[in-house]
């Protein structure tokens, strides 16, 4: 083996080892980044070629690789949309609005939160991306184009025109026939302004009673709104105070209203035949006969605006109005790959599929073979210090030790050359 070829190999280990510590000293410096995954450093041998006369020395040369499969610790996190995916799989991003096939990327840092323009973002400015829901929360469309940035701007909850009112109330069964008592509902129409009606309950014959519904009026200015068809509900109970027949069934009052709204058909649920559930007659125990109303309530919903937003277990994107209504407006979906080793990284915790990766499956969270969906929690970086401290002592004392190949080396040519002289 020539001095020269064993300064080379001596030189390739300087190299080597000072790739090791570069890798080395970036896992140290993001062993607190989100999603983080540990570079690793692999030497390999230079082949030595061998003659009659001499040798030629070997070397070692490097390569780079993440330790992408590797889970990191999961912590919980007091924002929301801070999201983590506990097995396999990444979120899908993009570095743009534009929803393009080719800008996804895949990421597993969640720090999502909500931009100056209503996108969900990471800590590095990528756009999450989601399946868009129906009315009723189920996902519209499927694989990458059916992709698009989650947006939760300018999000309202429509008004929903009431459809029933449910009353639960105690009749007095002492009461004279001819007594009348009121009570009042709320009706919404298809504008979202609520309505208020009377209620006049009047006592007909023993165990019968009569309902009639009064035109609507602006719950604000106590204007009428409309008008009420002239529907008469009679109800009778039997001798346990129990609802023997409701007349007529189904006991609807339509509705006209003067604002707008279309009309309305309204049932009023006035509980089940044989069931205390509803409106049933018993004595009130006072001097004065009473109407005790137990509830009265409707399913109309007034339009409303967004108050909150949050991201359940399994990535469902839930927008809180201030109507009460609680909707699912996302869905988060989880990407694998085949070699999830063959991703390239295009920035931080960010990276791209490859022909070595494979094309990504996108499946709900959990299901098949993606991991699950952890909401208000951050996966940290799997650099664990202790390892590194102990790596970066190896290549330390590697790289002197190649550093002092290269001064014998040194000291052996000025030999060489000395006897020239």
């Amino acid at each position: 083996m020539s001095l020269s070829a064993s300064l080379s190999s001596a030189v390739s280990g300087l190299t080597a080892q000072s790739a090791a510590l570069s890798a080395i000293s970036e896992n140290i410096a993001n062993s607190s980044t989100t999603g983080y995954k540990t570079k690793e450093t692999s030497f390999e041998a230079l082949v030595s070629a061998s003659m009659k006369s001499s040798a030629a020395a070997g070397g070692v040369t490097t390569s780079m690789s993440r330790a992408m499969s590797v889970q990191g610790t999961i912590s919980t996190s007091a924002t929301e949309t801070n999201l983590a995916i506990n097995g396999s799989g990444y979120f899908i991003v993009a570095d743009n609005t534009s929803g393009a096939t080719s800008d996804l990327a895949y990421t597993r840092n969640g720090s999502f939160s909500t931009d100056a323009s209503g996108y969900l973002v990471n800590s590095e400015g990528y756009y999450l991306q989601g399946y868009p829901t129906d009315e009723d929360g189920n996902v519209i469309g499927g694989g990458s184009s059916g992709l698009e940035a989650i947006n939760l701007s300018n999000l309202t909850s429509p008004a929903e025109a009431t459809t029933t009112v449910s009353v639960s109330a105690i009749l007095p069964a002492e009461a004279e026939v001819g007594d009348t008592f009121t009570s009042t509902a709320s009706v919404v129409d298809s504008l979202g302004a609520t309505n208020i009606v009377d209620q006049t309950w009047t006592k007909t014959d023993t165990n019968t009673w009569t309902l009639t519904t009064g035109n609507p009026y602006s719950a604000t200015t106590g204007e009428e709104t409309g008008t009420a068809s002239a529907t008469t509900i009679t109800i009778t109970f039997d001798s346990n105070g129990l609802p023997a027949a409701i007349s007529p069934d189904p006991a609807d009052v339509t509705f006209s209203f003067t604002n707008g709204a279309a009309d309305a058909t309204v049932e009023m649920d006035l509980g089940e035949i044989g069931s205390s559930s509803g409106v049933t007659q018993s004595d009130s125990g006072g001097n004065d006969p009473t109407l005790t109303v137990n509830s009265i309530s409707n399913d109309g919903i007034v339009a409303g605006s967004l108050t909150g937003v949050s991201i359940t277990d399994g990535g469902e994107v839930e927008a809180t109005f201030s109507n009460g209504l609680t909707k699912v407006i996302y869905q988060v979906p989880v990407a694998t790959f085949a070699n999830s080793e063959g991703l390239t990284q295009v920035s931080g915790t960010t990276f791209k599929a490859t022909n070595l990766s494979g094309s990504a499956t996108i499946n709900l969270s959990g299901v098949g073979s993606s991991g699950s969906i952890v909401a208000s929690a951050l996966e940290g970086s799997t650099t664990d210090t202790a390892t590194e401290f102990n790596k970066m002592i190896v290549a330390q004392q590697a790289y002197s030790a190649a550093s002092q190949v290269v001064g014998s080396v040194k000291d052996m040519f000025d030999t060489l050359i000395s006897v020239v002289r």
